[in-house]
């Protein structure tokens, strides 16, 4: 092989990344996009912009720590825009941008299909003695 041909893989390589060498840059994206925090605040702000009390409030179990942390990681990735306006009380609205909007896609497709297999999913784990005690009103597809 060339050296010519390193280079040119080489840079193939770092055009496209490789999501599973643990210092590849897009690992860090795939990790903010797809936590579990992420992910909802993509979902969230799928439906237009929000102000960070209308996400805190949509996003059941948030602490107002963490939605910081996630939408400050976010912005910097490029997928979230956050305009603050320069009023009193301060205002900051948080949006989508087109490259969040099409991230964001792809995460609500995931959502979509987890919501849709959920019966078979939670089918396939194994039933803990006490499960019904702890779930009441939860049937499972296999006590049918």
């Amino acid at each position: 092989m060339t050296q010519a041909m390193d280079a040119h893989d080489l840079l193939n390589r770092i055009k496209t990344g490789n999501v599973l060498a643990a210092d590849c840059p897009s690992r860090q994206v795939l990790t903010h996009v797809t936590n579990r925090w992420g992910s909802l605040v993509m979902i969230a702000l799928t439906a237009g912009t929000r102000r960070f009390s209308g996400l805190r409030r949509l996003i059941g179990g948030v602490s107002e720590r963490m939605l910081a942390q996630t939408l400050q990681q976010l912005e910097a990735d490029g997928l979230v825009r956050r305009v603050a306006h320069d009023v009193v009380p301060p205002h900051v609205d948080y949006s989508l941008t087109p490259l969040g909007q099409g991230a964001a896609e792809k995460v609500l497709a995931l959502a979509g299909w987890i919501e849709v297999n959920l019966p078979a999913i939670l089918d396939a784990r194994p039933v803990p003695p006490d499960f019904s005690a702890k779930n009441p009103g939860v049937i499972r597809a296999e006590a049918m």
